[in-house]
């Protein structure tokens, strides 16, 4: 008995010295915390992997939306689930057709501000067709294949030539073969009202994109009146240079 007594001392010793330990908690960011974060075209959640850690490891609460591509429409509802279940003010962060959804979804009174990255940005009553026609295409376009059921698909070239040159060849393979259809039908849908008229916005642009031209996307972040970033990155910078993309990012919460 006198041994199960000595046992069970040292058991009770061991638990209240571990308890003894300061708690190390996550610092608690200043702005807003919470952040939204929706991928684009041919991709999913996966896209914003490499940005997640850093994020979390400053405090902030991060979804990542995983959008089914199937419609517009389909992924505002996706993207408005995921704001739903923050607890206060979101940053919403939109990537490529992404911007789309955020333009759209962020009407939502929870959004208090838009990040762009290297994304399509429309105005009132615009298509992504839309917003593309107005300056040339990018040479990734001429790598899209459609399927018989209307689906689109970037070709291996149109990956590893226009869409992720600045990854590892690992990488573009992952990218390649784990991409997710488009819909032709969510490249026609119109959004109501931008939601960048009422809200602070920011852009970052890849100066080497291959899917959305510089044009382009210098002429959206002036005419939303964004605070910009240009980095030297193919139209993934968030794989390619993440930790300045999440500096940003954060640097956009902050002045929230």
């Amino acid at each position: 008995m006198s041994s199960f007594k000595q046992q069970l001392s040292a058991m009770l010793a061991a638990v209240i010295l571990l308890f003894s330990f300061p708690v190390l908690a996550q610092p608690v960011p200043k702005g807003v915390k919470n952040i939204v974060m929706v991928h684009g075209a041919f991709a999913d959640g996966s896209s914003w992997s490499k940005i997640i850690p850093l994020l979390r490891a400053k405090g902030y609460n991060v979804i990542a939306v995983q959008n089914p591509l199937t419609s517009l429409a389909d992924d505002v509802a996706a993207t408005k689930r995921a704001i739903a279940l923050m607890d206060g003010p979101v940053l919403l962060v939109g990537h490529s057709y992404g911007g789309m959804v955020v333009t759209e979804a962020g009407n939502d009174p929870k959004v208090v501000g838009l990040l762009y990255i290297c994304a399509l940005v429309p105005n009132d009553e615009q298509s992504a067709q839309d917003v593309v026609s107005a300056f040339p295409a990018g040479p990734g376009f001429a790598e899209f294949q459609q399927d018989a059921s209307g689906f689109l698909a970037l070709s291996s070239k149109g990956i590893h030539k226009h869409f992720a040159q600045d990854l590892t060849p690992g990488e573009r393979d992952i990218l390649y073969v784990t991409q997710t259809p488009w819909s032709t039908k969510a490249t026609n849908e119109k959004i109501t009202v931008a939601a960048w008229k009422s809200k602070p916005s920011w852009f970052i642009i890849g100066i080497d994109d291959g899917m959305v031209p510089l044009a382009l996307a210098r002429a959206e972040a002036k005419m939303i009146k964004a605070k910009t970033l240009e980095l030297p990155s193919s139209h993934v910078p968030m794989l390619s240079q993440p930790g300045k993309v999440s500096s940003f990012i954060i640097s956009a919460a902050l002045g929230l």
